[in-house]
């Protein structure tokens, strides 16, 4: 069993933080501090312009309603792994190291309302897989998969 950071997913669920995003599948479970950016200025702005991103980290993109989601690397500087979320929290697609500074329209589905952003190649060294679940005070809806039980 591989349990990034030596944590269970009993144990995540009493961190329900705002900075923080749990990931958890079978076989694995995974923390990171995270930005959150849910305007639409926030959004467009993202990663962009910035040169390093600590390895347990990365940016949690929130968007109001699930809706078809495409993002690009214009002006961003380091290789990222996108994961796309359904409103449930469940991981529906994965692209991995997307190419700094790249225009090429990067589609991740047609019913997706939360994307993270992390490090170009740790979901595959994670060996996170689709069906992925995701916990952060932002899924709010009854249909979580993972809802936060404490808000800290």
């Amino acid at each position: 069993m591989f349990i990034a950071l030596c944590l269970t997913s009993a144990a995540f669920a009493k961190t329900c933080t705002v900075d923080v995003v749990n990931l958890r599948w079978d076989g694995g479970a995974v923390r990171f501090q995270s930005e959150v950016v849910d305007t639409v200025e926030e959004r467009a702005q993202g990663l962009m312009h910035r040169e390093s991103m600590a390895r347990y980290s990365g940016m949690l993109f929130v968007y109001d309603r699930p809706q078809p989601v495409a993002f690009w690397m214009e002006n961003t500087l380091i290789p990222l792994d996108m994961l796309f979320f359904d409103s449930a929290g469940r991981l529906q697609h994965i692209h991995e190291n997307a190419v700094p500074l790249d225009r090429t329209s990067i589609y991740g589905g047609e019913s997706i309302q939360y994307v993270l952003e992390i490090n170009g190649g740790m979901a595959a060294k994670l060996r996170i897989p689709e069906g992925a679940e995701i916990q952060h005070p932002s899924i709010l809806n009854e249909f979580a998969a993972w809802p936060c039980k404490e808000m800290q």
